[in-house]
């Protein structure tokens, strides 16, 4: 039953990266759009108040982390697409393993995630920015990064079954934006008016981005925050994945 389930996944991750093929543009729009946001925050729009030392080591593993949190429009565009052309009805008459076709898009989603680290990490570097922590330490930072996407994932697929339309998922857009803006990967919450720094802090995100910036060895990082980084993202999923499930399950009954 495994083997059924895993074949069926990866059969409609497949089908997935052949949109790739035919849509090359998206792809290359979602790889570019991390990298304008680092280059406008790092030397347009400046910042870095209170940071000791530079602000692109500061700056860079939060736009890591950011970039995890955001560029979900896509697959909840697809899953919506999908639904409103009556897609993924047929897929689900078909002897296939249940949620087969959201496994697969997310298996796609994650390579595509996998890709935009490196292009972010691979100019970071371009720019200067060099990891001071060991080979273990960096493949664990990358590891949080993948899970905050893969629960930040699970979300949006949620939100966009719920949605059910392409047209709705602008209005589901503008949640994903507070996750991002109100964390620390661009400021420190010290810098802020206390209330405004307090719900940064608890953001999951920015627990992240402060894990990673420790497993980098970011000069003056602040260490403590693995676990934290390890148990939202998990709780979210907890949360989110059985519902998305579910929901897909109820589709057309």
């Amino acid at each position: 039953m495994t083997a059924y389930a895993l074949t069926d996944s990866w059969t409609m991750t497949r089908r997935e990266l052949a949109r790739w093929a035919r849509q090359p543009v998206q792809l290359v729009v979602n790889l570019v759009f991390p990298v304008m946001l680092l280059l406008m925050f790092g030397y347009l729009i400046g910042g870095g108040r209170g940071v000791n030392g530079e602000y692109r080591d500061y700056l860079i593993p939060g736009m890591l982390a950011l970039t995890m949190a955001f560029g979900l429009e896509g697959t909840m565009i697809a899953v919506t697409r999908d639904l409103d052309k009556g897609v993924i009805d047929r897929f689900r008459s078909m002897p296939m393993a249940d949620g087969a076709v959201l496994v697969g898009r997310s298996a796609a989603d994650m390579l595509q995630s996998a890709m935009a680290l490196v292009v972010l990490i691979g100019v970071g570097a371009a720019l200067g920015w060099r990891v001071h922590g060991g080979p273990v330490a960096f493949l664990g930072a990358v590891g949080l990064l993948l899970l905050f996407r893969f629960a930040m994932l699970w979300i949006g697929i949620y939100l966009a079954l719920v949605a059910g339309k392409p047209e709705m998922v602008q209005a589901v857009q503008i949640l994903v934006w507070p996750i991002g803006f109100l964390s620390n990967a661009l400021a420190l919450p010290d810098t802020m008016p206390g209330w405004l720094g307090t719900v940064v802090e608890w953001n999951p995100m920015s627990h992240t981005a402060t894990a990673v910036r420790d497993l980098f060895g970011t000069p003056g990082a602040e260490s403590g925050h693995v676990w934290a980084a390890l148990v939202w993202p998990l709780a979210l999923l907890a949360v989110f994945f059985p519902l998305a499930v579910r929901r897909f399950g109820r589709l057309s009954r």
